[in-house]
């Protein structure tokens, strides 16, 4: 079993940066990927941001590169999502998810077993 918490959301003026956090506990992360999706007023539940533990590699979605960036620390078995240049059509509710071990990161929502609670980020124009 995989716990995640989610941390960091705000409200922020547009052109400003945040940065969320998500720790797990509960098992280790490196044999997982690990996903940022948010959840805007009205819409659907969408991909931001993903990463492999193990290689780093990462993918985004289209209208957040060059703005955001998603990371990770070992030692404090965290992954981070740097965001930047924020407008107000990222305003959503952000939340982090775990995939099953040995899967790899992907934009499939399915893929995804464990979840957190989320974190609200409100961009102001």
């Amino acid at each position: 079993q995989v716990q995640l918490v989610e941390s960091g959301g705000g409200l922020v003026q547009a052109g400003g940066s945040l940065r969320l956090s998500c720790t797990a506990s509960g098992s280790i992360l490196r044999r997982r990927a690990i996903g940022w999706f948010r959840q805007g007023p009205g819409k659907e539940r969408e991909f931001v941001a993903g990463i492999n533990w193990s290689s780093g590699a990462s993918i985004y979605l289209d209208s957040v590169k060059g703005r955001f960036t998603i990371s990770r620390d070992n030692d404090k078995n965290t992954i981070y999502l740097h965001m930047n240049s924020l407008k107000s059509e990222d305003t959503a509710v952000y939340s982090c998810a775990a995939s099953p071990e040995y899967v790899s990161v992907t934009r499939n929502i399915g893929t995804y077993s464990y979840w957190g609670q989320g974190t609200q980020v409100t961009v102001s124009s």
